[in-house]
């Protein structure tokens, strides 16, 4: 976008209809890193017409644009991004039952589901409850702990083709989904909403929650901005453990950390940037790959200019 006229700029987001507009915002305020630079504009749609029109818009202007959540598994690069965010948010996060499904917009809390549908005497998404990211997000990356994931539970996506903006109700296809994966994420597919389908509660699912629930706060750095687990767990091993044996705990670049409670999380431990936390999950991947053998895969999703990650 660094080509785009100052007017013609302005006129694109003349363009965007029933949205708040924000206009070189920081972006360590829409990530849990609370790290990163400015983007150009970010969009907050208020409904999936606002955002179909928006995404006629920057397509007729030529504007590349980013897609996000609650910003639970994101990495902003400190130099910003040149170009549109849309930020599914606070305006498309309605749940609701209705005939044994549960539905679920794209910017509602997925925590919040998983909670709801627990007080409704269901079972089958206890694992997700403290899990801080959106709906659509957790469809995005098929998010999953404790043994559950997403794809076990989801039963109708509703998402729109980025491209024509077409939206599209399915019943995802077991192949749409793998671990940490799933078909439907942006660029090519935004997720609107979901339907999930679970099984009713066998008198177990509260306790199952408050154990889960226990568990997190006491073996994750719950009190630190970060992004979560940072990498993906290698084939019959574990991220952490292979940190932990690499002597990795409580090494710090800059501001970031690797937790000294829970290896797997790098931290913000105070005052972080987002290239302190991209040179730790660097030298994270060298020094277990020298100790092990393994290259480990993040699981944060950079945004903005970074080196290639998988480059060994």
């Amino acid at each position: 976008m660094e080509g785009t006229m100052p007017d013609q700029f302005d006129a694109l987001c003349a363009r965007f209809f029933d949205c708040t507009v924000q206009r070189n915002v920081s972006m360590a305020q829409y990530t849990s890193f609370r790290t990163g630079g400015c983007a150009r504009a970010l969009v907050e749609p208020r409904s999936v017409e606002a955002l179909q029109n928006a995404l006629f818009a920057v397509h007729e202007y030529g504007i590349p644009y980013e897609v996000i959540g609650n910003g639970t598994n994101l990495l902003v690069s400190d130099a910003g991004i040149d170009a549109v965010v849309f930020h599914i948010g606070e305006s498309m996060r309605a749940i609701r039952q209705e005939n044994g499904l549960f539905f679920a917009e794209a910017g509602a809390s997925f925590s919040a589901l998983a909670k709801r549908t627990v007080e409704c005497g269901f079972m089958g998404l206890e694992w997700a409850a403290g899990i801080p990211g959106s709906v659509g997000g957790a469809i995005a990356m098929n998010a999953g702990a404790y043994g559950g994931e997403v794809a076990e539970t989801v039963h109708r996506i509703t998402y729109m083709d980025a491209t024509s903006g077409t939206l599209v109700d399915e019943a995802p296809a077991e192949e749409m989904f793998g671990y940490r994966f799933s078909a439907y994420r942006a660029p090519d597919r935004i997720v609107v909403s979901a339907a999930f389908s679970l099984m009713p509660d066998d008198g177990e699912a509260k306790a199952r929650m408050a154990e889960y629930t226990a568990k997190r706060r006491e073996k994750q750095p719950l009190a630190y901005p970060s992004a979560g687990s940072t990498f993906k767990r290698p084939a019959g091993n574990f991220a952490g453990a292979l940190i932990e044996q690499a002597g990795l705990k409580g090494v710090r670049v800059g501001g970031a950390e690797v937790s000294s409670l829970h290896a797997g999380f790098i931290i913000n431990a105070g005052g972080a940037t987002s290239t302190d936390v991209y040179n730790l999950i660097r030298r994270v991947q060298r020094d277990v790959h020298a100790q092990s053998g393994i290259w480990l895969e993040p699981e944060v999703r950079l945004l903005g200019s970074f080196s290639n990650l998988d480059e060994q």
